[in-house]
């Protein structure tokens, strides 16, 4: 069963202390974490799909939350110690969702993908929802819960539980 790894929103702008939406101090806690598992799947052969938030300036997301990682920004650039390969498909979105208004779904089915594995921020928003679009698609999930976070904790362990008991994801 061919599986990828999804890097949700490692972004400056959330786990860079100047980023303008910093998630807080647990997103140093994650970036190694991350990392082996980006080496891992690299080694194995695997697909690392970056998903990356990317909003216009006008966004109607700005809302809700302060502006952040605004196109061609460095706040919207994948943390440095993070950076993807030339060769490895980063996915701009605009929602909280990957799926939603993107062409990730059409990209993992070309690629025989079956099972995903989640890493990133922030656990209560992009990467719940990402979760829950990729189980209503017939994706395996799993959520690797040192590999994630937020600027919430309690948000953050609801939102674990929500993904295990109610999308039967699995938490590594």
């Amino acid at each position: 069963m061919a599986r990828a790894l999804l890097v949700v929103d490692m972004l400056n702008d959330f786990v860079d202390p100047a980023g303008s939406l910093y998630v807080g101090p647990t997103a140093p806690t994650i970036i190694e974490r991350v990392n082996q598992e980006i080496t891992a799947f690299r080694q194995a052969g695997d697909l690392v799909i970056y998903i990356c938030d990317q909003h216009r300036p006008d966004d109607q997301e700005f809302t809700v939350f302060s502006p952040h990682c605004i196109q061609g920004t460095v706040g919207a650039q994948v943390y440095p110690e993070l950076k993807p390969l030339p060769e490895e498909i980063i996915i701009p979105k605009r929602r909280y969702s990957a799926f939603y208004g993107t062409d990730l779904d059409l990209t993992l089915r070309e690629r025989g993908v079956e099972e995903l594995v989640l890493v990133g921020v922030c656990t209560n928003i992009c990467v719940l929802y990402t979760a829950a679009d990729a189980r209503m698609r017939e994706y395996k999930v799993s959520v690797l819960k040192k590999a994630v976070t937020s600027f919430d904790q309690e948000a953050h362990i609801l939102a674990l539980s929500q993904m295990a008991t109610v999308l039967g994801v699995e938490l590594v």
